[in-house]
């Protein structure tokens, strides 16, 4: 028993900050996996959204399935640039929800009318 209580003694504080080093270095990595994973979902729905309005304004003659082509082209290429990657399912529903949302808010927006755009 004497050996022990020499041990921890003499040995007791470098154990602790061993452990206690090892805990802050697993809980760091653990919040900079959450922080990168909350970033890059924000990201990428950031980037959704830019392309979705820009493929809106750039290609008024394009319908259906050749819009969502340039969109998937212009989203793939601006999250690969960043180094981030997105499964083909996740970009499918970050796509449809964005596009949900703009026609939201088109349906809700008062309709013009012939008279009020020439003024």
């Amino acid at each position: 028993m004497e050996l022990f209580t020499q041990f921890i003694n003499e040995y007791g504080t470098t154990l602790i900050y061993a452990v206690l080093t090892a805990i802050a270095g697993y809980v760091g990595l653990w919040v900079k996996s959450l922080y990168t994973k909350y970033i890059n979902d924000k990201t990428k729905q950031d980037v959704v959204k830019t392309c979705v309005s820009a493929v809106e304004q750039l290609y008024k003659d394009l319908h259906g399935e050749e819009k969502y082509n340039k969109v998937v082209e212009s989203v793939s290429e601006m999250l690969m640039e960043k180094g981030i990657t997105i499964t083909e399912l996740e970009l499918k529903m970050l796509i449809e929800a964005t596009v949900g949302e703009f026609n939201k808010v088109f349906a809700s927006a008062p309709a013009i009318t012939e008279s009020e755009e020439s003024v």
